[in-house]
């Protein structure tokens, strides 16, 4: 996670759920750590008290849960579990776990600081290769791009970073082409503040890419403003993004 805090594989951080809608806010403190425990509230339903009763269909078959799929590093390619393909940043980078909230997505990081605080915590940079979660809505036009954009965005950040981090002012979108298919760019930078790291801000990148079948193909960049040559090496990845149906 470009600037993601962790041992092995760097703990990343987490963001609120507005980040990417609002661009300007006070910089506040930013937690290092990972959000291990994070879930949605859910409201109870009540069931129907009259009417016809519930019937079963099988009572002997049991519900199978539905796994989600993963994606993987095979050589240099990020594999998503469509087989989709992005090109690795570049041999340096290692496998790592996925993150972001992608479905059916692989990942890859780069320390950038080795234990920076001499208690093993390292900071580094992560790309995530993977599909839209099927929960996001999606519709393949320039307005819903950007949406998908954004939610994909909020998702990834919220997980990556902690509820109170900011966003530094100058949020970029724009629309991009990958292979012929369209796509959108999110360009967004998390404000740093952990004790003993020599880091400011973060880059957080997101792009999304239509596949022409009703779903849509994403990448997910977190690279430390140390590190600004990595952003370009992204994007060149990005535009190599390989759509097999």
């Amino acid at each position: 996670m470009s600037g993601g805090s962790a041992g092995g594989n760097g703990r990343a951080r987490a963001v609120g759920a507005v980040v990417l809608v609002v661009v300007a806010l006070a910089a506040t403190g930013l937690s290092a750590g990972w959000i291990w425990n994070k879930a949605d509230a859910l409201t109870p339903v009540a069931l129907p008290s009259t009417g016809k009763p519930l019937e079963t269909v099988n009572p002997s078959a049991k519900p199978t849960k539905t796994e989600t799929p993963y994606g993987k590093v095979i050589g240099t390619e990020i594999v998503a579990a469509n087989t989709d393909t992005m090109p690795i940043m570049s041999s340096a980078w290692g496998n790592s776990v996925e993150r972001t909230g992608l479905w059916g997505a692989g990942a890859i990081w780069l320390t950038v600081h080795n234990n920076y605080d001499g208690k093993g915590a390292s900071w580094g940079n992560y790309t995530a290769f993977g599909q839209l979660p099927p929960e996001v809505p999606y519709k393949n036009t320039p307005a819903g791009l950007k949406a998908a954009a954004i939610q994909v965005g909020v998702t990834a950040i919220t997980n990556l970073y902690d509820k109170n981090a900011q966003l530094m002012k100058g949020t970029q979108h724009k629309a991009i082409t990958v292979n012929g298919h369209p796509g959108h760019e999110i360009v967004a930078k998390v404000v740093v503040k952990v004790p003993k790291l020599a880091e400011t801000y973060s880059t957080v990148m997101i792009a999304v890419v239509d596949r022409g079948d009703g779903t849509a193909d994403v990448s997910v960049a977190d690279i430390a403003g140390s590190t600004p040559a990595w952003q370009n090496v992204w994007r060149t990845k990005v535009s190599q993004i390989k759509i097999n149906k």
